[in-house]
């Protein structure tokens, strides 16, 4: 049988592009359900609000389950694990088109964020350990360039579809993507494993799994009549029980699954822990914006995704500003001015009426996507400018463990706020001022980021200056992952 010829491109840049198809995938269906869950809470009888569950069940799965996916890879190889992810989400989007009721679109969410979790972290891990340090910032540039187009045609086209033909299409694109993406996977990606890899610490998977999903999901459906509020309380006093008796456990194991000593680094510690805070207010725009567009002002899910999307366009013009700012300006001087920054925008957004004119709006979320996404570029590049080598594969995992924690309570936060303004009232219905208060919130907890920020030392990410940082974490980029 004939070979099929190879690709001339070099590995630094063949690898990033492929690990962007699966990237891609997932960024296009995270945006296009934003722009879509009044259309979809419509469609199943179901109050919007509570659609907040389909976000936060999929961050929650993908928190859940990323922190086995560096040790499959070790194990089983990550080409195996990265094809077999890509097959697991596609299969969950066709499902989530096919799911008749909120326990059934919540579930296949979760089916979805299964291969989710192994997917994206596993592909970034593949980059790390193939390509050269010295190549590094490039390759994650490449692989971050077409990830960020996702969210960028995701919000008009969700709301193209919704509006003009039928909400379920939208997980139907998914299709013809990961069948890409599984072949080459397969034609291009090596099956790298290790050779001595440490047993799974499952009884650590389990307590985190335990704690994270307890603490959210119990947050998440407080208030809304979804389940009595004493089961709330259990689900979620149990998750945080369980988050206490794993900090215990990791400081005694020698391979936890989410290695806590990692904070030991300045660096990292920031890039966790201040970030957390920040994207909590990030993570509740995808949510906010479609629902106040759709519900308050009254516009079509097109019309509203023709507006949302501008705000990852400005992101992605960062891209190519951000290596200049950060090597004139420095990591420490960034984070700490444009973390409020970014807050502020982020508050800015309770200001809007219906009567604002759409090129305001449209300005106003392009200039904080931009802002924000030179956050994350100096966040995601500065987490790991002191990991050593062999702790990579732990590192990335905690990492995005806690990106999607705190994206997931981002949307579970704003939701409460909706649900307790409009259960002041005694109403049903959430009103311009429910998002006002919601949005206010959400800035102020990302502007407690500046708090980690500020302590950092004035040289931090120094070495990186030389090497043109340009950005790891491509989902900490684009944060429309819902």
């Amino acid at each position: 049988m004939a070979r099929l010829p190879r690709l001339s491109l070099p590995p630094h840049l063949l690898i990033p592009l492929i690990v962007a198809c699966a990237l891609f995938m997932e960024q296009v269906d995270a945006t296009v359900i934003a722009t879509s869950l009044p259309a979809i809470a419509a469609d199943l009888n179901e109050d919007p609000v509570a659609l907040k569950l389909a976000l936060t069940s999929y961050l929650l799965s993908l928190a859940v389950f990323i922190p086995a996916s560096g040790w499959a890879a070790d194990r089983y190889g990550a080409r195996t694990v990265f094809r077999s992810a890509i097959v697991i989400f596609t299969l969950g989007s066709i499902l989530c088109g096919l799911s008749s009721s909120l326990l059934d679109f919540v579930l296949y969410r979760i089916v979805q964020g299964l291969g989710g979790a192994m997917m994206v972290p596993v592909g970034r891990l593949v980059i790390l350990r193939a390509v050269p340090k010295s190549e590094l910032v490039a390759s994650l540039a490449w692989l971050t360039i077409p990830a960020l187009l996702g969210p960028v045609f995701g919000p008009p086209l969700g709301g193209f579809i919704t509006t003009y033909f039928d909400w379920r299409l939208i997980f139907f694109i998914n299709v013809p993507i990961g069948v890409l993406g599984v072949f080459l996977a397969t034609r291009f990606i090596e099956n790298v494993r290790e050779e001595d890899v440490p047993p799974l610490d499952l009884k650590g998977l389990v307590l985190s799994g335990v704690g994270l999903a307890g603490l959210v999901f119990g947050f998440a459906v407080m208030g809304q009549h979804l389940v009595p509020a004493w089961i709330a309380g259990v689900v979620s006093s149990v998750g945080f029980a369980s988050l206490v008796l794993y900090w215990f456990h990791a400081r005694v194991t020698p391979h936890a699954v989410i290695d806590l000593k990692l904070l030991r680094y300045p660096t990292f510690r920031a890039g966790v822990v201040g970030a957390s805070f920040f994207r909590v207010g990030i993570g509740a725009m995808p949510f906010l914006l479609p629902l106040m567009f759709q519900l308050a002002f009254g516009l079509s899910a097109f019309a509203s995704g023709m507006l949302t999307f501008t705000a990852s366009a400005g992101a992605m013009v960062m891209k190519f500003t951000a290596a200049p700012i950060l090597r004139r300006l420095g990591f420490k001087r960034v984070l700490v001015v444009n973390s409020l920054l970014c807050a502020g925008f982020i508050a800015v957004n309770a200001l809007f009426t219906p009567g604002t004119p759409h090129w305001v709006i449209m300005s106003v979320l392009l200039l904080g996507g931009f802002l924000r996404s030179l956050e994350f570029t100096a966040l995601n590049a500065l987490t790991y400018a002191d990991v050593e080598t062999e702790e990579m594969s732990r590192a990335t995992s905690f990492a995005s463990v806690a990106q999607q924690v705190s994206l997931s309570m981002g949307v579970a936060l704003s939701g409460f706020v909706l649900e307790l303004m409009r259960g002041a009232r005694g109403e049903k219905a959430v009103t311009l001022d429910d998002f006002t208060m919601a949005f206010l919130v959400v800035a102020c907890v990302s502007a407690v980021s500046f708090v980690f920020f500020v302590v950092l030392p004035k040289d931090a990410g120094a070495s990186l200056s030389a090497k043109k940082p340009d950005l790891p974490d491509p989902r900490a980029e684009v944060p429309n992952t819902p």
